[in-house]
């Protein structure tokens, strides 16, 4: 039985470059080898890209965020949204989760009280006793921070139909900057999926930056 043979080349202690020939099947295995290496490398840098958050800018550029790479930008469903993001869902709820950015006008109790009346309770108690309301600094600017449960009337836009969702949550901030406006940051969706993502959303809140 015959086999091929390749040729490989290596020096001696005084300098001198010896060839010997070797199997073919030795010199595969090297060469699959060398090639699982540099691929392994490659391979563990679109992992890590792939996990790399990504960053939002709005206001121009003046304000930023970074988003979980989770998270997905799409987009916005409606003209008056800067940004959105679907969040995927989690076992047992039947819609992704929806984060939405955007500019708006009138006062910060107003726009508290209008997601509150979007709000409805199961057992018709008071959404308002219920809701989760606090504020705090972050990056220099005024944030308002809205936490509510209950059936959600979900109106995807300023003349859409409201379409009622049960069991809905939603996760809400009001940034009130110096110099670039007011900007609303909404994250609703089925309670688990929302839940799920709290920590998220906080951690996406607090990496805000503002020039």
């Amino acid at each position: 039985m015959s086999h091929t043979a390749d040729h490989l080349s290596f020096f001696n202690f005084d300098g001198t470059m010896m060839t010997k020939q070797i199997p073919c099947a030795i010199s595969c295995v090297v060469a699959t080898g060398l090639a699982v290496a540099i691929s392994i490398p490659q391979s563990l840098q679109a992992a890590e890209d792939s996990a790399k958050p990504t960053v939002v800018e709005i206001a121009d550029g003046a304000i930023s965020l970074e988003a979980p790479a989770e998270w997905k930008k799409t987009k916005p469903a409606s003209r008056i949204v800067e940004v959105e993001f679907a969040i995927p869902k989690v076992e047992g709820d039947s819609a992704d989760g929806r984060l939405t950015i955007m500019q708006a006008g009138g006062s910060v109790e107003d726009n508290i009280s209008r997601w509150i009346g979007q709000f409805s309770q199961p057992d018709k108690g008071s959404t308002r006793e219920r809701a989760v309301i606090s504020e705090k600094e972050i990056a220099g600017q005024t944030v308002h921070l809205v936490d509510i449960s209950g059936n959600y009337a979900d109106r995807r836009g300023p003349f859409a139909p409201a379409v009622q969702r049960d069991n809905y949550r939603m996760l809400a901030a009001i940034v009130v900057t110096t110099d670039h406006g007011q900007q609303f940051i909404k994250l609703y969706g089925p309670r688990k999926t929302i839940s799920a993502n709290e920590k998220a959303f906080q951690k996406f809140v607090n990496s805000l930056t503002v020039e």
